[in-house]
């Protein structure tokens, strides 16, 4: 299809005569010499130069649109993910479904490929707080008002910044990189005073988003970007993978909006659930789904959603993606 017009229909209506449109008869291919094919000698040079040699390229803004909103998309559809919204079920929400966060994450795909663009052009932080909450608006249009990513927005989209300005042969960290183009002024920004983010961290104390990112995302790093990749090492499943990096998250993150919806006992007791869990062996232990599925049930029996653990995991998928 292009532009809406079938390219079948094109063909089949052509006025030209059915001789005319005939093919000849098929043609002998020609012997296949390696030697003089330019592919081929690019690929044995790097074979003897070894892959350590060679420096990564860097990615554009379009891979970097793509990998986040798979980001999105990937942590949606993981399950068991206590208290949160999947496939499954919408979790300890009744404003939302998958569907509504399918709209937002399409929503967002232009802004990811505007802030990876901000970053190439070396931006300042105030660009990229414009570009979000641009982005933010255009959410909360396409989900009826509904906030579903305002945590992705500002993770995901700092970090398609920092994947912007990542130049061709870095190989430090996104996290890295963010903290040393942009870090003093995440720090330094001011957010929304009425937020619950800024109300939750006012009120007790947590760095929340914002401490995280000024930080380099010690959380994605430290956490669950190693519980991640070990799991894929291991042989197991990429939902394996993405379930053992949230329990690994929930586990220890100061999660703000745990904290918004059931207090410090709140957190402490989602907390709890899911070194248990991780305590008896995770996902690497029969019967881990049905584990985790109680978990899931526990705390939506109070009413309990750790969002920002949920918004680090995108973020660690996004990441995952990127630096490989």
């Amino acid at each position: 299809m292009l532009n809406g017009m079938d390219t079948r229909s094109r063909a089949a209506t052509s006025d030209r005569p059915p001789a005319a449109r005939t093919l000849g008869a098929p043609v002998a291919p020609r012997p296949l010499d390696p030697r003089g094919d330019p592919a081929v000698s690019r690929s044995r040079e790097r074979c003897l130069r070894g892959p350590t040699d060679e420096a990564p390229p860097a990615p554009d803004a379009r891979i970097i649109r793509n990998a986040a909103v798979r980001a999105l998309l990937a942590e949606l559809v993981t399950y068991p993910k206590p208290g949160l919204v999947s496939l499954c079920d919408s979790g300890s929400h009744r404003d939302m479904d998958a569907t509504t966060f399918v709209r937002s994450s399409l929503a967002l795909r232009r802004y990811f490929e505007q802030a990876a663009a901000a970053g190439a052009a070396g931006s300042p932080f105030a660009v990229l707080n414009r570009l979000g909450r641009e982005a933010e608006a255009r959410m909360l249009r396409a989900t009826g008002g509904v906030n579903t990513h305002r945590g992705a927005v500002f993770n995901l989209g700092l970090l398609a910044a920092a994947a912007g300005a990542r130049g061709a042969g870095e190989r430090a960290p996104l996290g890295e990189l963010l903290v040393r183009r942009w870090g003093p002024d995440i720090a330094a920004h001011r957010r929304d005073a009425a937020s619950h983010g800024s109300r939750i961290s006012a009120r007790y104390g947590a760095g929340g988003a914002q401490a995280e990112a000024a930080g380099g995302f010690a959380s994605i790093y430290g956490l669950a970007l190693p519980a991640y990749r070990a799991v894929l090492l291991e042989g197991g499943s990429p939902r394996q993978a993405r379930v053992q990096a949230f329990f690994e998250l929930m586990a220890r993150l100061v999660d703000t909006n745990l904290l918004h919806r059931g207090g410090p006992d709140g957190l402490a007791y989602a907390q709890a659930q899911a070194r248990r869990f991780l305590d008896a062996g995770g996902v690497r232990r029969p019967r881990w789904h049905a584990r985790a599925v109680q978990v899931h049930r526990r705390l939506v029996a109070r009413w309990l959603s750790p969002g920002g653990s949920a918004d680090l995991l995108a973020a660690t998928l996004f990441v995952a993606a990127l630096e490989g």
